[in-house]
């Protein structure tokens, strides 16, 4: 079976992780948590950057740090995996389910637009929710399988609402939006995931970026325990969200590969679309103009006449790994009354994701068998 997406190990990870073990540094002490954050820091273009156990925890210390409280509504794409759905639970919130925009993966700026203006209103301490009294905390919009939401109209509506942006970009490191880099799209915090089937894997963790010291530090106080110094003394309510040096050390050596693994993503993505480009039935995923996704994930589209499910068999049957991608939320169990609009996008969508291997290390031969397999299958 060739995989969907397996990490590439093959640079100094091993060299690394055995500097930790004799070392004896393998826990949250370490120098490769700190180096870690350095290099993702520049990357992305963020000023600051904060290392984490996975991304969800990034995601959900970052919703706090930003004021997010029990009861609140946060805004949120219904396309996306269940981890940023769930980060807003953990505060015990719930998401405001959005539709994704004509012609892209994320949130419909637009439609974010229409429903601030129709369905909220401004109250002395904060914005509410018309239908239901809630309060609005917070805008999270999520870079889907590594392409950029349309952050400057998402930012500005934002702004103008009062309201701080948590921006899921947790495979979009590498990604452009307008030329500019992930931490420099104009979100207050930015969240990276390293988990284990990413571009970039730590095996596991996750990464919060932004450009406010004071904010980044309120994530890292949080998310060490709320401890104040030496001695067993918190001042809130904290989270033992720290990254190992062990899995620092992998992500340091994945981190150093990262333009070559970038190129291989992108190069995957664009073989798949000019092998495929005749084939009935099959088109490249959405993506405007101004953005340069960072190509997580090979996709396709199937067209809706076309049953997904039985050319997912079909592929499975000739050993290429193909599955389901992303439930949108509304349709997940403990989402479905959670406050939604109009979702046409969303579900015309989703269900016609066609995801093809596309590992780092995938050879030219393996992806030759892949296209192979797609042709046949589709006729």
């Amino acid at each position: 079976m060739i995989p969907l997406a397996e990490p590439n190990l093959s640079g100094n990870e091993l060299s690394y992780l055995t500097e930790c073990v004799t070392g004896g540094y393998v826990s949250s002490v370490g120098g490769f948590v700190s180096r870690l954050e350095g290099m993702t820091a520049t990357a992305a273009g963020a000023p600051h950057a904060v290392a984490t156990a996975s991304g969800t925890v990034g995601l959900h210390v970052a919703l706090v740090a930003l004021g997010v409280q029990p009861g609140d509504l946060v805004i949120l794409p219904s396309y996306t995996f269940i981890a940023s759905a769930n980060a807003i639970a953990h505060c015990c919130a719930e998401p405001w389910l959005m539709d994704i925009a004509p012609g892209s993966l994320t949130l419909n700026a637009d439609h974010l637009a229409e429903n601030l203006t129709t369905r909220t209103e401004r109250r002395r301490d904060g914005l509410y929710h018309t239908p239901t009294g809630r309060r609005v905390s917070a805008v999270l919009p999520v870079h889907a399988l590594g392409q950029p939401a349309d952050m400057d109209p998402i930012v500005d509506l934002a702004r103008n609402h009062g309201l701080p942006v948590v921006a899921d970009g947790a495979a979009a490191l590498g990604a452009h939006y307008r030329d500019r880099l992930l931490g420099e799209f104009g979100a207050d915090l930015t969240v990276v995931s390293f988990n284990g089937n990413k571009t970039f894997t730590a095996g596991g963790g996750g990464m919060v970026l932004g450009d406010d010291a004071r904010l980044t530090e309120r994530v890292r106080h949080l998310s060490t325990t709320a401890r104040t110094g030496p001695g067993y003394e918190h001042d809130a309510i904290g989270f033992n969200y720290r990254m190992t040096n062990l899995q620092a050390a992998v992500g340091c050596a994945q981190m150093e590969r990262l333009g070559e693994f970038l190129a291989v993503k992108r190069r995957l993505q664009a073989d798949y679309e000019a092998a495929l480009a005749e084939i009935p039935g099959l088109s490249p995923p959405p993506c405007p103009d101004d953005r340069d996704s960072a190509c997580w994930m090979s996709t396709l589209v199937l067209d809706p006449a076309v049953d997904a499910a039985a050319v997912r068999a079909g592929l499975r049957a000739r050993h290429i790994d193909s599955r389901p991608f992303w439930r949108p939320i509304h349709a997940q169990a403990p989402y479905q009354k959670a406050p939604r609009g109009s979702m046409a996008e969303c579900e015309a969508l989703w269900p016609r994701i066609l995801v093809l291997p596309c590992s780092t290390h995938l050879s030219t031969e393996e992806q030759q068998t892949v296209i192979a397999a797609v042709k046949e299958v589709m006729q």
